[in-house]
């Protein structure tokens, strides 16, 4: 799995899916409609079983902001797409900040 910039307990798989589901105040099989329509991606088990990290929670409650707020199913996986492009652009950015502090001598 490629580092991601979160912490490992962020990343762990922890939860079935009804407790996913209870966490994120969303029905079960909305989770796995979120899952076909490619806006989450649960770990799975050696056996199939879903399995989400708090991350895959957080991801689930800016989907229900974002649909609450009237963004379509197609209009939030582009918005995700979008915020996860800003995120890695700004990682990049901090970055080459460092690398050219240390070309300057700036600490």
């Amino acid at each position: 799995m490629p580092d991601s910039g979160m912490p490992d307990e962020e990343m762990r798989s922890l939860f079935i899916i009804s407790v996913a589901a209870e966490l994120a105040g969303v029905h079960a099989q909305t989770l796995r409609i979120y899952e076909r329509k490619g806006l989450i991606e649960p770990a799975r088990t050696q056996g199939g079983s879903r399995r989400y990290s708090e991350h895959d929670i957080a991801q689930l409650r800016r989907i229900q902001e974002l649909t609450n707020a009237g963004v379509s199913l197609a209009g939030v996986r582009m918005v995700m797409g979008l915020e996860a492009a800003l995120v890695h652009a700004q990682i990049r950015i901090r970055e080459l900040e460092q690398v050219v502090n240390r070309q300057m001598g700036v600490q």
